[in-house]
């Protein structure tokens, strides 16, 4: 009980002045130690629709990553019924803390949006192609961007992730994870997952942060369009600058607005093929003078006719709405 003593004293008993937020895993408490270090303590609830699987699976997954844009995990606890992570300290929150808030959002510039663009796309091209690992995450989205004293990005939470190995195109399961608004069509329908699954959560995050809208509430004149096909419409009537968030005043920055929407409208379409891949997508990011293709209507659009696909075995999903997870076997 010595460590689990440690962690009860750094953050006074797990107290509630100090619970930073809760998440499917459990609660998550800011921690001090006794040389000053400041930390953060996830601890598994005992109603955790997560358990000791998703646990062991950070920690070895997190062993093994290193990088300036990922959450660094310090340490773990197992001692009798108690399994905590120790990460490092991230003052200012996660990204959804500020871009859906009228007033915060005012806090996060262009410049800042594009540095915090950066370092999540520098964060996924290592999981995809630098790491001596390839790394699917399965579950990013706006809570699980962390931004530190600097307001720079680390990617967190890697509890559903999963290792591909080098020449692996996609993977197939029956366990669905994740959350509304972030899954690709092919993973939500046929549990297949790949780079582009990825990459599909990557712009729906980036229409979030150039719009400061939800992806969970209806949009337009008639409110009858999800956030994808709002932008999509937007975009193709040649009114993408309606969709910017009204904080981003600055006109010198239209042009990288709208450049960054096209890119994002790549990112979700329906076909993963369509998608560009994470170092196409960096390129783009980086070289204005890129050239980028037409995106087409994105996925899950009520505008066109879709071929929905009648899966007839049951399976197990476990999602995630407003930050608390679900599991439900699934008659498909």
């Amino acid at each position: 009980m010595v460590m689990v003593m440690l962690f009860v004293l750094a953050t006074n008993n797990f107290s509630f002045e100090n619970k930073l937020g809760e998440g499917g895993y459990g609660p998550v408490y800011k921690g001090t130690l006794q040389n000053e270090q400041e930390i953060a303590v996830k601890r598994l609830s005992k109603t955790s629709t997560q358990g000791f699987e998703e646990f062991k699976n950070e920690v070895m997954l997190t062993a093994e990553l290193q990088h300036v844009n990922l959450l660094k995990v310090l340490g773990f606890c197992t001692e009798k019924e108690e399994q905590m992570l120790i990460y490092e300290y991230m003052p200012n929150k996660s990204l959804d803390y500020y871009i859906y808030d009228p007033i915060r959002c005012t806090l996060l510039d262009w410049e800042k949006r594009v540095q915090i663009i950066e370092g999540i796309t520098q964060g996924l091209l290592y999981l995809q192609e630098y790491s001596r690992l390839t790394i699917i995450h399965r579950d990013l989205k706006a809570s699980n961007i962390l931004l530190d004293n600097e307001m720079k990005a680390k990617i967190a939470d890697f509890g559903m992730a999963r290792i591909f190995q080098k020449d692996e195109l996609e993977a197939n399961t029956g366990r669905i994870v994740g959350t509304y608004g972030y899954a690709p069509p092919e993973y939500v329908k046929q549990g297949i997952y790949s780079t582009k699954s990825d990459v599909y959560s990557f712009g729906v995050l980036l229409l979030q942060i150039i719009s400061g809208k939800r992806n969970n509430c209806l949009h337009g004149l008639h409110e009858n369009l999800n956030l994808l096909e709002y932008a999509f419409e937007l975009w193709k009537d040649g009114k993408g600058m309606e969709f910017m968030d009204p904080s981003l005043n600055d006109l010198y920055s239209s042009c990288k607005l709208m450049r960054c929407m096209q890119i994002a409208l790549l990112c979700v379409q329906e076909n993963p093929v369509d998608r560009p891949s994470m170092l196409e997508l960096s390129s783009m990011l980086k070289n204005e003078t890129t050239s980028i293709d037409i995106p087409k209507w994105p996925a899950f659009s009520t505008r066109r006719d879709q071929d929905e696909e009648k899966v007839c075995a049951s399976r197990q999903e476990i999602w995630s709405v407003d930050n608390a997870s679900i599991t439900q076997i699934v008659a498909r």
